[in-house]
């Protein structure tokens, strides 16, 4: 069961916002959003859903969001008294970080030889989900809601009565002849 509204720690929802958005940047909600860097046009990874998956218990990790949270944060705070960076108090200090350095801490994270670097990965790896494949969401209603991902990838509609089909092949030709005990909907019998 995902927590509501009401029940989400929001400095959490802001700093996995931020994190998300540092994988896959989207342009800002509203003009103080503080999460979303606004780097990029259109839809990011918070945009697609990514706090929704990472709080989803099917994926394993929402258990342990509040611990990556704090972990970040204080992650955060050491990258910038190296860097002489004064974060805003008013907001969690990796949204403080200016998009540039949000960068250079994930990527610093995310190194082969850092030791905490699974965690990481796997908090970067539900980001792209999200936007890559709407793994939280079911296909049809994603694209009926105007997921930024799927369409940023030229993910097709179905037709009219909700089924795929495909008129072209993606290879440009046939590789193999259909099974002779094919249904008509293209399932094997």
């Amino acid at each position: 069961m995902q927590p509501d509204e009401s029940e989400r720690n929001p400095d959490r929802t802001l700093v996995l916002e931020a994190f998300a958005d540092t994988i896959i940047p989207g342009e800002k909600r509203f003009p103080g959003d503080r999460s979303v860097a606004g780097v990029s046009a259109g839809g990011g990874a918070v945009a697609a859903g990514a706090v929704e998956l990472l709080e989803n218990p099917a994926g394993g990790l929402a258990e342990g969001l509040d611990s990556l949270v704090f972990s970040l944060n204080d992650h955060a705070r050491e990258y910038a008294a190296d860097h002489g960076l004064t974060p805003d108090p008013t907001v969690p200090p990796f949204v403080a970080l200016p998009f540039d350095h949000r960068t250079a801490l994930v990527a610093d994270l995310t190194k082969p030889d850092h030791p905490e670097k699974q965690m990481w990965v796997g908090l970067a790896l539900f980001s792209n989900m999200a936007f890559d494949s709407a793994a939280h969401l079911s296909t049809p209603a994603a694209l009926a809601a105007g997921h930024p991902g799927l369409l940023t990838i030229g993910y097709e509609q179905p037709q009219a009565d909700g089924i795929w089909r495909f008129e072209s092949f993606s290879y440009g030709r046939q590789l193999a002849d259909l099974h002779p005990d094919t249904t008509a909907t293209g399932s094997p019998a």
